[in-house]
């Protein structure tokens, strides 16, 4: 078989375009931005320890950061909030420690309480479409294009850590934050652990945000991390640990 000129400078103008493609397509300001697997952060099995008696009195700056980052809305009402970090006190995060000789101190704690990226988690089992899934890292992960608003995960979530959006969220969004997704009418959303400032090397934005330090973050498998040695020295529950779900959030005590 022959090749005719018209033929050989076509095939020799594909080889060449893909040659420049990537210069053209990654100009050089942006390869400073390419995230490397160097600058992730990474663990085996994540985690996060939370400390109440340090928190501010009616100090909000965990939730506003990562309602902030993750485009949150804010419907105004209580029927159609969505939240991803909140406060409840300790009576309802502990209901089984609860009794009446309970000193004032624990009685007045307002508790940070967000999804729990249980080891076990029921949500994952019950999701019909994968929508909900666990990484190898442990963190539990919602895909929002596979979401059908079904709702099986919020029935199955015994920490009330999911919320649906049942008015469509975008006009209620303060500031949208261009670099992570809005959802959707119908969609069902919950914490996230930062995924996606983790894989650029930041910590979550509650914890960042915290100036108290009453968040700490880390891999529980690293004997040598930060909070591996806080909850090995310090008491601390997990929120209905008999469950079986083996819930990875510590509150110290």
């Amino acid at each position: 078989m022959t090749t005719n000129r018209r033929e050989f400078l076509k095939i020799a103008g594909a080889s060449a375009l893909t040659l420049v493609a990537p210069a053209i397509l990654c100009p050089a300001w942006a390869k400073e931005n390419v995230i490397t697997p160097s600058r992730a952060l990474t663990a085996q099995r994540w985690g996060m320890a939370v400390d109440p008696s340090k928190c501010r009195a009616d100090c909000t700056d965990c939730i506003t950061a990562c309602h902030a980052v993750h485009n949150v809305p804010n419907f105004g009402n209580p029927k159609d909030e969505i939240k991803w970090i909140w406060t409840e006190p300790f009576a309802s995060v502990f209901p089984a420690e609860d009794h009446t000789y309970q000193g004032q101190s624990l009685q007045k704690l307002r508790m940070p309480v967000l999804c729990n990226h249980c080891t076990n988690p029921p949500c994952v089992r019950v999701c019909p479409t994968k929508a909900t899934f666990q990484r190898p890292d442990g963190i539990v992960m919602m895909d929002y294009h596979r979401c059908i608003g079904c709702r099986l995960c919020m029935a199955a979530c015994p920490y009330g850590a999911r919320s649906m959006n049942y008015r469509e969220p975008r006009p209620f969004i303060a500031k949208i934050n261009p670099d992570f997704p809005t959802r959707t009418k119908g969609v069902v959303e919950k914490c996230n652990f930062c995924e996606e400032r983790l894989v650029k090397g930041l910590l979550p934005a509650c914890v960042e945000a915290c100036k108290e330090k009453a968040l700490v973050f880390g891999d529980m498998e690293n004997t040598r991390s930060a909070i591996r040695r806080l909850i090995e020295s310090r008491f601390n529950l997990r929120r209905r640990a008999n469950l079986g779900t083996n819930p990875q959030i510590y509150y110290i005590l």
